[in-house]
């Protein structure tokens, strides 16, 4: 349940960051890639990490918005991360 709720914050997490940061978004379908695989891999690294308890996962409020938070921050950093490889390649 928590892998899904990452997954979807990370979603939401890169088109947010794409829109807020006009010179790393790589279009909705782009930045929603981006995203889903950020936000799998930011709630897995934090799960395994600990992140103070709240990204362990589980059905309680602290689990559920533990992954909302790993999943939306781990999906936008990896769509600033593309962004940046991506400027860096086309020079």
């Amino acid at each position: 349940m928590e892998l899904i709720i990452s997954l979807l914050a990370g979603a939401v997490g890169g088109n947010v960051a794409g829109k807020a940061l006009k010179q790393f978004n790589l279009g909705t379908i782009g930045n929603s890639v981006a995203g889903i695989v950020g936000g799998g891999l930011g709630g897995q690294i934090l799960g395994m990490l600990g992140a103070g308890g709240l990204a362990e996962g589980g059905t309680d409020i602290g689990g559920i918005i533990g992954s909302l938070a790993s999943g939306g921050v781990g999906g936008g950093a990896l769509l600033v991360i593309v962004g940046i490889v991506r400027k860096a390649l086309k020079k």
